[in-house]
């Protein structure tokens, strides 16, 4: 079943938000084949699994910006109430709330996604230490040649 959803699917749906990796709860409930009000009663239910830096609701602000950043919306596509974003954790805690083998699977295959996730942000930001690490030599090379040049002029102006 996760197989029929290819990773990049998953990936795409998840957000940084607060310095943190998330999804959404309609991004889920999608993929899990419930509806969302059914996840959001489930977590409601179980809410003490829960805690900050497994899941939190939006805020108004953040919210807007999330759909700003989206396609249009159609009229009714979206809740009047916030929705919840999940950690990875997070998401982990959702497979025992929802305890299906659809929750299951998905699960695995979503923990997956982060795990490619965080590989490509850990190669990137390699990338980036090499990047400051090459212009750093030039900026040194640069210097030396400045001076090389300088000290050419000074012998050529000698009389």
């Amino acid at each position: 079943m996760a197989d029929m959803v290819p990773l990049e699917r998953i990936t795409s749906k998840i957000y940084f938000i607060r310095s943190m990796r998330v999804m959404l709860d309609r991004d889920l409930a999608q993929l899990y084949e419930i509806e969302n009000r059914i996840l959001k009663q489930a977590v409601r239910r179980n809410i003490h699994r829960f805690p900050p830096d497994f899941m939190f609701e939006l805020t108004k602000k953040e919210n807007l910006s999330l759909r700003s950043q989206n396609v249009t919306l159609k009229r009714g596509q979206h809740s009047k109430y916030l929705p919840f974003v999940f950690t990875e954790q997070g998401v982990a805690m959702l497979s025992s709330v929802l305890n299906s083998d659809r929750a299951i699977i998905m699960n695995i295959a979503i923990m997956r996604a982060f795990v490619q996730l965080r590989k490509v942000l850990e190669s990137h930001t390699e990338l980036a230490r090499k990047l400051s690490d090459l212009e750093q030599k030039l900026d040194y090379h640069d210097e030396q040649i400045r001076s090389i040049f300088e000290a050419i002029r000074q012998l050529i102006a000698a009389p």
